[in-house]
């Protein structure tokens, strides 16, 4: 069996290489395969343009078997807009045939397919505009022959446009499309011959993003088809709108052939959110799905944003009996007029002429009538092809793309000027001149021209033409047509802050409103407040928070807070700094004027007291108690009160050096008179013991130097002070948040330490001193008054620390005013009142006898 089969395999075998032998010997030939592609439109000429139009734009769904050859497609759903479009290109090539002025005597022909909307077919017809489409074998060296068109006008949609712009590319075929925006064919590297007279689908996604975030919306849904068109310009327009601080709550596509559970699923995706805005990057077909899912659902109340391929189509809004739609805005192609033509598209004899089954179709559409009646449940009447268009309203009438037209009326005219300048054109052209593809798309891609309307003709580096939009408003009024009101323009080659002009104020919004919705995640931060990203939701979505205190916010949504400079805080509501208030203790408050009154009055009485022991200074009291000591005393005092007014006031450099210096040297001055008396009387009274002279050592000279030298010590510690680090005036930015506290730094604290500790060191001993001597017998011993004295004196020092270090800006400053004051007034309390209370009320004791009575040594 094995050897059967061997032997069988090996005759197989031999007999493909005995044809491959025979075939390698027969002639090649060029033959096509296939299906035979006939134009649904031809017209002979001296030059040959192709035509791509979706004259249907569906088809009908078959599952193929792949057991025997598929059947040719078979194509539903008449589209006028592409009728109207043919018409146009036909218009402008009549018109170039009938002039003199360009191509003179060369004729412009032209072949024209139907593509169904399908692209596969697209590419299919394609190839067959490059190639003959008779079907014949021919010897090898004519396989190469050039192609039967010299340029292909269309297609209107992207993903066609693509499809064929990649298949032609490499023979650098011109196709120049009217309608076809995405901006990914604007890569010369992948479409190379591909040109187009409508802008680019990158300036109109761009300008969409910006006309949302003009409208103040951050917070927006998106809607698109599901094709090159959609899924390329809506790519575009999400990268500008997350530049612009734009967020997309959802973005869904689809296609018009997608089942109905998937688009009842995009349905729910948008009944179910927030925003109020819906940008739709659809199709005019894709656009009529929407419709009529929306009014099936009820949906109603939504801002819609859209594109120029349905923001100015007249059967759109035709559609749109529910309402959907009102108050919608978007970016149209600039209103355009091109003269005869509007008639020309209206005579449809000859279309009719043609006798093509197409056109038979198109012409029982067109007048609701059919040539061969059929028993059906609608009944039409009997078509006679003497119909005309007087008194017919639908889309083939409808003039509202008018500037798609002239797109495809410019594009025309952009081959012809192309050819005129291959041909060298003048009175005639020359007929030996060789027109090569690239040759062809070289001189388009260079020509500049201006319509017989006007219109700037070019194309840039990429192929497109200058960016430039009409911002469209769906304006309803009374339930009549939709009227396309023009609110503002965009335009791409203008600075970009002077790119767009919108007039809010002639725009109607949704559901006819006159006020602009409202369409954001979260309400504005206003001034005052902070953004705080909600946790997992787009940086669209947050929380206002206040600022800290002494931080600032000054502009609607700010995403930080600025922290005041030092000498300035925030006011209470968070958006402006305010200049803290400068605090010092000042002779215009309360606590200043009562302190000064102390002051002065401290001052007044020591006058007073001084001038009472004047006037009695010849009294045994005023003899007996050291007069000049205590003259020299009461000068001490005075200044010891007047120094307090230095503390008063705003700090300035001599006012800092002169508080401390001033109040140091006065005290020590006071307390070392006051050490005088205190060893006077000490020395007094152990002068009356037998056997002593000790007040030889501490006489009035004595008294006089010691006091000097004590203050000179507290002299030479000032200098010093004032020498190494004086005191300043400063500005403490701690003790109060919104306050200044303007004092005096100490410079160096040893210095003041230093100062405040030698007059402790005084203090200290006079007490001592006064201590010793508070028992010694005298009916008047002045020692117990100058030891309560003493008393007083450390005890509001004592307490003076702790509450000079823990007293806040200008409160320890009182403190220190107090304190001066109220040991001063200890002092001349102490020592001198009782005095003047025995010189003014009891001035019988004021004798040598009765002072020395009662204290007799015994």
């Amino acid at each position: 069996m094995s050897a059967k089969r061997s032997l069988r395999q090996g005759w197989l075998i031999l007999q493909l290489l005995l044809a491959a032998c025979f075939s390698q010997a027969a002639e090649l030939v060029c033959s096509q395969n296939g299906d035979l592609e006939s134009p649904q439109l031809v017209k002979d000429g001296d030059v040959m343009l192709g035509g791509l139009f979706s004259f249907h734009n569906n088809w009908k769904e078959r599952e193929e078997t792949y057991t025997e050859k598929p059947l040719p497609l078979q194509c539903t759903s008449l589209n006028f807009r592409e009728f109207q479009l043919a018409q146009a290109m036909l218009f402008a090539i009549e018109e170039i045939n009938n002039s003199s002025d360009l191509l003179p005597g060369v004729s412009l022909g032209y072949k024209i397919y139907d593509t169904c909307g399908f692209n596969a077919r697209s590419v299919k017809v394609a190839l067959a505009l490059l190639n003959d489409y008779e079907n014949v074998s021919a010897p090898s060296k004519e396989c190469g022959r050039p192609a039967q068109v010299q340029a292909i006008m269309g297609e209107a949609s992207s993903s066609p446009s693509t499809a064929i712009a990649t298949v032609i590319g490499p023979f650098f075929i011109p196709m120049i499309s009217h309608f076809a925006t995405c901006a990914c064919l604007s890569d010369k590297s992948k479409y190379p011959s591909f040109l187009r007279t409508i802008p680019s689908d990158y300036y109109q996604s761009r300008a969409l993003a910006q006309l949302v975030k003009h409208f103040g919306w951050t917070w927006v849904g998106a809607v698109r088809t599901n094709d090159d068109y959609g899924n390329s310009g809506m790519a575009t327009f999400t990268e500008t709108a997350q530049h612009l601080g734009i967020c997309l709550e959802y973005s869904v596509s689809f296609f018009r052939t997608d089942p109905a559970d998937k688009i009842q699923k995009i349905i729910n995706t948008i009944k179910a959110s927030t925003s109020k805005v819906i940008v739709a990057f659809l199709s005019q077909a894709d656009m009529d799905v929407i419709i009529h899912e929306f009014s099936s659902h009820n949906l109603t109340g939504y801002q819609w944003v859209g594109t120029e391929a349905w923001i100015f189509d007249f059967q759109t809004a035709a559609g749109d009996r529910n309402h959907i739609l009102d108050g919608a805005v978007g970016l149209s192609i600039p209103k355009a007029h091109v003269s005869g033509l509007q008639e020309f598209i209206l005579n449809v004899e000859p279309l009719f002429s043609s006798n093509n089954d197409l056109f038979t179709e198109f012409w029982e559409t067109l007048f609701s009538c059919e040539f061969k009646l059929s028993y059906s449940v609608e009944i039409k009447t009997r078509c006679t092809g003497q119909e005309d268009l007087t008194g017919v309203e639908n889309t083939f009438t409808d003039m509202s793309l008018m500037p798609i037209f002239n797109n495809m009326y410019k594009g025309v005219y952009a081959v012809a000027r192309a050819l005129h300048n291959i041909l060298s054109c003048n009175q005639t052209c020359d007929g030996n001149a060789q027109l090569d593809p690239l040759t062809i798309l070289q001189q388009i891609k260079e020509i500049h021209f201006k319509t017989k309307e006007g219109d700037e003709v070019y194309f840039n580096e990429n192929g497109d033409p200058a960016a430039k939009y009409e911002i469209i408003n769906w304006q309803r009024r009374d339930d009549g047509p939709v009227e396309f009101a023009v609110v503002g323009l965009y335009d791409a080659s203008l600075p970009e802050d002077r790119q767009m002009d919108v007039h809010i104020e002639s725009i109607v919004w949704a559901q006819n409103s006159l006020m602009m919705p409202v369409s954001v995640c979260s309400e504005k931060c206003p001034p005052g407040k902070r953004k705080v990203l909600q946790k997992g939701k787009p940086v669209c979505c947050y929380d206002c928070l206040h600022c800290a205190e002494g931080e600032i916010s000054n502009s609607t949504d700010s995403v930080t807070c600025v922290r005041c400079p030092l000498e300035s805080w925030s006011n209470e509501n968070r958006d402006a700094c305010i200049k803290k208030e400068a605090e010092f203790l000042s002779y215009n408050e309360i606590m200043g004027s009562l302190l000064t009154a102390a002051s002065l009055f401290g001052t007044c009485m020591t006058v007073a007291v001084a001038v009472i022991f004047v006037t009695h200074r010849n009294t045994p009291l005023v003899r007996a108690n050291n007069s000049e000591l205590s003259f020299l005393l009461l000068f001490s005092l005075k200044l010891c009160f007047l120094c307090s007014l230095t503390f008063i006031g705003q700090p300035s450099d001599w006012s800092c050096m002169l508080r401390h210096t001033a109040f140091g040297i006065t005290f020590v001055l006071c307390i070392s008179c006051v050490l005088g008396k205190t060893i006077v009387v000490l020395m007094a009274f152990k002068v009356t013991l037998p056997g002593r002279n000790v007040m030889k050592w501490f006489g009035p000279t004595q008294q006089r130097v010691s006091v000097l030298g004590f203050t000179l010590i507290q002299v030479i510690i000032c200098i010093l002070w004032l020498s190494i680090s004086p005191p300043f005036p400063s500005k403490n930015f701690e003790g109060f948040k919104d306050k200044i506290i303007l004092e005096c730094a100490l410079g160096s604290a040893v210095g003041f330490w230093a100062v405040l500790g030698y007059i402790g060191f005084l203090a200290v001993l006079c007490f001592i001193c006064a201590f010793l001597a508070r028992k010694l017998p005298d009916n008047f011993n002045e020692a117990k008054f100058i030891t309560f004295s003493m008393l007083i004196f450390c005890a509001v020092w004592i307490t003076f620390i702790p509450a000079y270090v823990s007293s806040p800006g200008k409160f320890s400053v009182a403190v220190e005013i107090f304190a001066i004051l109220a040991s001063s007034f200890g002092l001349l309390v102490c020592i001198f009142i009782p005095k003047c209370y025995i010189m003014l009320i009891k001035p019988e004791k004021n004798t040598k006898k009765n002072m020395m009575g009662k204290g007799a040594l015994k």
